[in-house]
């Protein structure tokens, strides 16, 4: 009998099979990827056509103490899950994790420079450290360039002094400054930076004064006035659905009024309003913070993750679908209690299969990715 119930059981595949997938976390699509040909098909088409893959956001959490370890989780808004990734120290921490750019990690200290950039961070790279001490500076990479930029001190060397690093020559080369307007808030804490394909763009925080840097020209441009609404206190810039964005909070410090986001346009800087956040989002963005003085901005793809630098605890995403806003929340379970003594760092990671399957390749005794917490 039960032989014959087996023989009558209609396999599942097609659509049926794509939409089952869909509901599947990310994470867990891995093995029935390699079940077979039929199969990795409908989990390609699902994640194609169904249920797509978002970029994630992955949040680093590094001791203050020695040996100063990292913890990585991370968040898939496709399947609306929280991620420990279990793994060995990748990389001696050297000196304190950053992040000044969405997609790149670093460490910098007097003898070494460490950085990755890869969505998983599976990989570190190392180099000698710039010919300029560094305490705080802007760090991105535009194609196969790392610019290294601001942040010296200045009792010592340029405080505006540029270094690029070329992946390619594994060497250090020193350039133009960055523009003397920037003296007073050349560093990551007082700069937002976005970067495409070409250049590097700067953007004061407190003013919304915007420089344009192409590293391969060597050449600085601007400055553009980043400011549609006059009455924002605090700006921060980043590129997700093919455009420039810019975030502005309105009101002050103390008393945050609301958040708006623009679309920048053409050679001009010309921006478009595309969205305001919700007054309950505003109020889960200061959480319990009694100010918020600054914004961070974290992007990839279409989506945009925001957090009160001062109080990550509630992380405001923003996925933008045909030149629109579509706002939402995430409760950001890295922070607790245990956390208060950490530095955390927020970027982002388009990962997919392929970099699901590198990093289980690199063994499941060393690496692991375990589901914590889902909405």
């Amino acid at each position: 009998m039960a032989e014959q119930q087996q023989q009558e059981e209609t396999p599942i595949h097609g659509d049926v099979l794509e939409a089952v997938l869909s509901h599947v976390p990310l994470i867990d699509l891995l093995p029935a990827y390699y079940v077979s040909k039929s199969w990795k098909r409908a989990v390609s088409s699902s994640l194609l056509h169904v249920n797509t893959i978002k970029p994630w956001l992955i949040v680093h959490a590094q001791s203050t103490r020695s040996p100063y370890s990292i913890t990585t989780h991370a968040y898939d808004p496709r399947s609306r899950v929280w991620i420990q990734i279990h793994r060995p120290s990748v990389v001696n921490s050297i000196s304190a994790l950053r992040s000044s750019h969405s997609t790149l990690l670093y460490m910098l200290s007097p003898s070494k420079f460490a950085f990755s950039f890869d969505p998983l961070h599976h990989t570190w790279h190392h180099a000698d450290p710039p010919l300029v001490w560094r305490a705080d500076p802007i760090v991105a990479m535009v194609g196969h360039l790392i610019v290294v930029a601001g942040g010296a001190c200045d009792y010592e060397d340029d405080p505006l002094a540029v270094e690029i690093y070329d992946l390619k020559s594994r060497a250090w080369e020193r350039c133009d400054s960055m523009p003397s307007i920037l003296k007073d808030s050349a560093s990551s804490t007082w700069l937002s930076i976005a970067v495409d394909g070409y250049k590097m763009y700067v953007t004061e925080k407190c003013s919304g004064t915007t420089y344009a840097f192409n590293p391969s020209s060597k050449t600085w441009f601007g400055p553009f006035d980043l400011r549609p609404e006059p009455t924002c206190f605090c700006w921060a810039i980043g590129f997700a659905g093919g455009s420039m964005l810019v975030v502005g909070l309105l009101g002050n410090s103390e008393d945050v009024k609301s958040l708006k986001m623009w679309e920048v346009r053409g050679e001009s800087l010309e921006c478009k309003e595309i969205g305001e956040m919700p007054t309950s989002l505003v109020e889960k963005l200061k959480s319990d913070s009694p100010y918020v003085s600054s914004i961070a901005m974290s992007t990839m793809g279409n989506f945009v993750y925001l957090h009160n630098q001062s109080d990550p605890r509630e992380v405001i995403q923003c996925e933008i679908v045909d030149g629109m806003c579509r706002w939402g929340s995430v409760r950001n379970a890295v922070v607790n209690d245990t956390t208060r003594m950490q530095r955390m760092v927020l970027s982002c990671g388009d990962v997919g299969m392929k970099d699901l399957h590198t990093g289980m390749a690199m063994g499941l005794k060393t690496r692991n990715f375990e589901v914590i917490h889902s909405d």
